[in-house]
C-alpha cells in the first residue's frame, strides 16, 4: 500500500509539473524613460542605489548591449516606443502605429488579458486598439512629474478625459500596475501583458522628498562622466535642441555633477516603485508563472560629451538596460549579443506562442536566452534625423556626420568612451571603408534614402558660450530657478 501510495503521489507530481509547464507565462514589462545603461548598481555603478533592479540582473538574463535604433526627430521616445510595438525598424513604422499589428494587440488575440498603465507617445488610437484594459495612462511625451494628465480605458474601448494625477509619475503608474495584478490574484484562466511604462527619469529631473536630497550629501564626490566635456568638440547638427538647453554653455562640472544627481535620485525613486511593483507579483501568487522584463526607450548623455540629450549616437544614448527574469529564464547570466529594443516583439512571441506577423523585423532573442545560440546580428546600425549614421560590429563603431562630411571611428573594447577618434590613422583606413560600406548596406536593408555625404556641407566648428536659452513649459518653478535664473 505504501508504495502504491508512494507511486501515485509521484504521477500527480509529474502531471502537475505538466501542467504547471504548458501554462503559458504571464508578462510583466516595466520600461523607463531615458535610463541609460550605466546607471544600475548591479552593473558597476558604485554610486547609484538601485536594489530592486540589482535582484532582477541577478534573478534574471542581462543583454549588456542592447539598443534604440534611433529617432526621426527629438522626441527619440516617440519612434522607440513606436518600434518596440510593432517590431518594425525606423523607416518601415508610423509614429502613430496606424495600420501595423502590435505586440498587446497580438497577445490579446492569441488569448491574454493586456494592461497598460503609464506613458503612451504613438497617440490614443493605438493605446485603445492595442489593449483590453488601461489604468493611469498618459497620452504624450513629456510633463511636469507631479502633474501628470492621466486617462482611464473604459469598458467600452475608450479613453477618459484627462485628470490630473495627484501624486509623482511613478508612484501613480506603480499604483496602477499593483491594482491590475491585485484583480488578477487567483484568475488563472487566460494569462496577462501588463505593460508597465513609466515616464521617469525623463527629465523635469525633480525627485521627489528624499529622493531630492538622497545624492546632495556626496555631490561632490559623484564622478562626472568619464567623457565629460563642456562643449561637444563639433557642430553635430543637433546642439541646441529642447534637451541640450537645460544646462548652458559651457558645461560646468558644478552643474551637470548636480543635475547628474538629481537623475540618479529619479532612478532610486523608480527603482522603489519596480520594487513595489514585484512584492505584490509575489504576493498575488503570480511571480512564478510570470516573465518580467526591464528595459528602458535608450540613454541620456547627462554631460557626457558636452550633451545633455538622447540625440546623438554615442554609446551613453542608444544603449539601454534590457533584463529578463521569470520561469525558464537563466539566472545571473548575460549576453554580448548586439540586440535592438524591437527584438523583444518576437522574443516575447516566442515565449508566448504567439503568432509573429508578417513585417517584423526584430530577431527573437529566446535562443540566446535559452543558450542554443549566441547572437542573432554580426552589426547593428543606429540613426538620427538626417545629421547622423552610425554602424558596428563586436569591437569597432563608425560614426557619420551627413551634413557636415565628418566620421568618427572608436574601438569600444580600448576606448569605451568614445574618447579617441581613430578616422585619421593610416592603419585604420581599411576598417573604416569596410565600416562605410557596412552602414550603405544597412541603409539599403532599412530603407534609409539619407546620403552619407552632403554636397554643401555646413560648418563644422561651434562655440555656444552664452547662448540664449528658454526653458520648455514642462520645467517646474524650482528647476527654472536653479537653471534658467540669471543664468
Amino acid at each position: 500500500m505504501t508504495r502504491l501510495l508512494v507511486t501515485t503521489v509521484t504521477l500527480l507530481l509529474m502531471a502537475a509539473q505538466v501542467v504547471q509547464a504548458a501554462r503559458r507565462p504571464n508578462i510583466l514589462f516595466l520600461f523607463a524613460d531615458d535610463q541609460r545603461p550605466d546607471t544600475i548598481a548591479a552593473y558597476g555603478n558604485r554610486y547609484i542605489k538601485t536594489p530592486h533592479i540589482d535582484r532582477l540582473v541577478r534573478d534574471g538574463f542581462n543583454f549588456r548591449r542592447a539598443y534604440c535604433m534611433g529617432s526621426i526627430h527629438g522626441a527619440v521616445c516617440q519612434p522607440s516606443r513606436a518600434m518596440l510595438m510593432s517590431g518594425r525598424t525606423l523607416w518601415r513604422v508610423p509614429m502613430n502605429l496606424k495600420g501595423v499589428p502590435m505586440l498587446p494587440e497580438v497577445l490579446g488575440r492569441h488569448g491574454y488579458v493586456t494592461f497598460g498603465t503609464g506613458k503612451w507617445h504613438n497617440r490614443p488610437e493605438s493605446f485603445t486598439r492595442g489593449f483590453q484594459h488601461g489604468r493611469a495612462v498618459f497620452i504624450g511625451g513629456m510633463s511636469n512629474h507631479l502633474k501628470v494628465p492621466i486617462r482611464d480605458l473604459t469598458s467600452e474601448g475608450k479613453l477618459t478625459p484627462p485628470r490630473q494625477a495627484k501624486k509623482f509619475s511613478s508612484e501613480v503608474f506603480a499604483d496602477a500596475a499593483i491594482e491590475f495584478l491585485e484583480s488578477r490574484r487567483g484568475r488563472n484562466e487566460k494569462p496577462f501583458f501588463a505593460y508597465v511604462s513609466f515616464s521617469s527619469p525623463h527629465d523635469p529631473r525633480q525627485p521627489p522628498g528624499k529622493y531630492a536630497r538622497m545624492y546632495e550629501a556626496g555631490r561632490a564626490q559623484l564622478p562626472l562622466p568619464a567623457n565629460f566635456m563642456p562643449q561637444h568638440p563639433f557642430h553635430n547638427g543637433w546642439m541646441v535642441g529642447r534637451d541640450e538647453a537645460l544646462a548652458g554653455w559651457p558645461r560646468t562640472r558644478e552643474v551637470i555633477r548636480s543635475q547628474l544627481g538629481e537623475y540618479y535620485g529619479m532612478i532610486s525613486h523608480l527603482d522603489e516603485q519596480v520594487g513595489r511593483v514585484l512584492k505584490a507579483l509575489e504576493a498575488t501568487g503570480q511571480a512564478e508563472n510570470t516573465i518580467v522584463i526591464y528595459a528602458a526607450d535608450h540613454g541620456l548623455a547627462v554631460g557626457s560629451h558636452g550633451l545633455l540629450g538622447k540625440q546623438n549616437l554615442y554609446e551613453h544614448s542608444m544603449g539601454t538596460p534590457l533584463l529578463v527574469t521569470g520561469p525558464g529564464i537563466p539566472r545571473g547570466k548575460s549576453s554580448n549579443a548586439l540586440v535592438y529594443l524591437y527584438d523583444l516583439f518576437p522574443t516575447i512571441c516566442s515565449w508566448t506562442g504567439a503568432p509573429v506577423p508578417n513585417n517584423v523585423e526584430g530577431q527573437s532573442l529566446a535562443g540566446i536566452v535559452a543558450g542554443k545560440t549566441t547572437a542573432v546580428r554580426t552589426s547593428l546600425f543606429t540613426t538620427y534625423e538626417n545629421l547622423m549614421r552610425s554602424v558596428r560590429d563586436d569591437r569597432y563603431k563608425l560614426i557619420r556626420y551627413t551634413q557636415i562630411n565628418h566620421t568618427q571611428l572608436f574601438d569600444l573594447h580600448e576606448d569605451p568612451d568614445e574618447l579617441k577618434n581613430l578616422i585619421e590613422e593610416p592603419a585604420q583606413a581599411k576598417r573604416a571603408g569596410r565600416l562605410m560600406k557596412l552602414l550603405a548596406t544597412w541603409q539599403q536593408k532599412t530603407g534609409d534614402k539619407t546620403p552619407l555625404t552632403s554636397k554643401n556641407p555646413k560648418p563644422k566648428a561651434i562655440d555656444l558660450t552664452g547662448r540664449r536659452r528658454k526653458p520648455d513649459r514642462h520645467q517646474p518653478p524650482e528647476i527654472l530657478k536653479k537653471y534658467f535664473s540669471a543664468r
